[in-house]
């Protein structure tokens, strides 16, 4: 497939990666000299200088010919203009556009990205995204990740196993003999640096990374088994009152999980915009880095700490400081990757990367066959895909065992007439089944092709 990346930022080079690496065709399009040289020299990309929505630039890197155009640049209307040229002159099938200005995505303005008008197939807004999995991350405490599926009838967990988790040490294959009622796949583990699909005889380890499919209604039993029996906050503050912190305390507010929500904001002027759109949080104006300002906050006292800011130091800081002081858990946003490896050891539990959230969202539009929705882990080196089964499919009618995918592939839960089963060798997948699947980023093609019926195939 072809596919043209506008905008060469931390997103634009993350999704340029992930389809790269299977082995599209990507173009990607920066006004910046650096970031097109960093992606030239680290991506077998073509990377072109030039503005994204020249339609002589457009022309120049054959978008008559591209079957996706990905607008990420930091300009909400070059990615519109971009879209709509892309459309207009070239017909290029799928535009997808990054949009972070709310006010163009209010209802009363629907209508704007109707084909008629600005046809763009799939808008994105990140900073919803990452609230959005935030609270999830929020409603499952003692998970690092918690992504629903199946219309949120399963749910993938990702989990980290302490010295105390009691299957530590002990074969996969023992679980069901050990916890019969426990209704879960372990489908990938991360350990020392090497992601991998577990077998029946491999044993977890104290310090592993793990995600496990389950049903979500036996959610809280699967967290004890692992060794996680947080429970879930009630006492939130959130750091920073940019559009991710708002869409956080809204979101908050309207599910009724936290009865007491507080948000501290730097900027006085911003902190009286929060202070006049939410009823239920309360805004506190200064530095998350200043301890007086945590005292008032009663941080002490407080079960999470959301550090939300646009700067990753920031929001490093105040979640340290906030557990210095008493607080029970931090999870923090952090843009730069670099940080990443650092979590674990300096006491932050929970770390969340934007980039995984934005190209999960991006790259579940653009998948081929039945693929319902996806999500990528570990910068793209596994996906977790919901995939319906269709009459005219490979694995219709057939066995989980006879479709061979060992090694690179995890079954980890079917759903059938709104009833879950736990995938076994001898399972027969049935039309209209929707089935959750964990497949190394090698194995993604494969399974597109078997739940594709004949038809898409060509």
């Amino acid at each position: 497939m072809k596919v043209i990346v506008c905008g060469a930022g931390q997103v634009g080079f993350n999704i340029a990666k992930h389809l790269a690496d299977q082995n599209n065709d990507v173009t990607v399009i920066d006004r910046s000299k650096s970031l097109i040289r960093k992606i030239s020299e680290s991506l077998d990309v073509q990377a072109v200088v030039g503005h994204a929505s020249d339609p002589g630039m457009l022309h120049r890197v054959g978008a008559a010919d591209a079957e996706l155009l990905v607008a990420v640049t930091q300009s909400d209307e070059v990615n519109m203009v971009a879209c709509q040229v892309a459309h207009s002159l070239f017909s290029v099938p799928t535009k997808v556009a990054r949009i972070r200005n709310q006010a163009y995505l209010t209802k009363g303005w629907r209508d704007l990205f109707s084909r008629d008008n600005m046809p763009i197939d799939v808008i994105i807004s990140p900073e919803l995204e990452i609230a959005e999995a935030l609270c999830r991350r929020l409603e499952v405490p003692g998970a690092f990740n918690m992504v629903p599926f199946v219309e949120g009838k399963v749910r993938m967990l990702g989990l980290i196993l302490e010295d105390d988790c009691p299957v530590v040490d002990t074969p996969l294959r023992q679980l069901t003999e050990l916890f019969p009622n426990l209704h879960t796949i372990v489908t990938v583990v991360y350990r020392s640096g090497r992601l991998f699909v577990p077998r029946s005889d491999d044993q977890l380890q104290a310090g592993d990374a793990i995600y496990i499919a389950v049903e979500a209604e036996t959610t809280e039993r699967a967290m004890a088994v692992f060794g996680h029996e947080e429970k879930t906050a009630q006492r939130i503050v959130v750091v920073g009152g940019g559009n991710i912190g708002y869409f956080l305390a809204s979101l908050l507010e309207k599910s009724g999980r936290a009865t007491n929500l507080k948000i501290i904001e730097k900027d006085k002027e911003r902190a009286g915009w929060l202070a006049e759109r939410l009823e239920e949080t309360v805004v506190i104006n200064g530095d998350a880095l200043d301890r007086e300002i945590l005292t008032e906050a009663n941080i002490s006292q407080t079960d999470t700490i959301v550090s939300v800011a646009d700067d990753d130091e920031v929001n490093i800081l105040s979640s340290l400081l906030a557990k210095q002081q008493g607080c029970t858990r931090a999870i923090t946003l952090m843009n730069n990757p670099i940080y990443g490896s650092l979590v674990g050891s300096i006491g932050i539990d929970v770390a969340l990367d934007p980039r995984e959230t934005t190209v999960s969202s991006i790259v579940r539009h653009i998948r081929r066959g039945r693929i319902r929705d996806l999500y990528s882990l570990f910068e793209g080196q596994a996906e977790i895909i919901e995939a319906e089964v269709l009459e005219g499919s490979e694995v219709a009618g057939k066995t989980i065992g006879n479709l061979r995918l060992h090694g690179d592939v995890k079954f980890g839960m079917v759903v059938r007439d709104g009833e879950t089963i736990l995938p076994q060798s001898n399972t027969v997948l049935m039309s209209g089944d929707h089935v959750v699947i964990l497949a190394m980023s090698g194995a993604v093609k494969k399974i597109e092709q078997l739940f594709s019926a004949k038809a898409d195939i060509f």
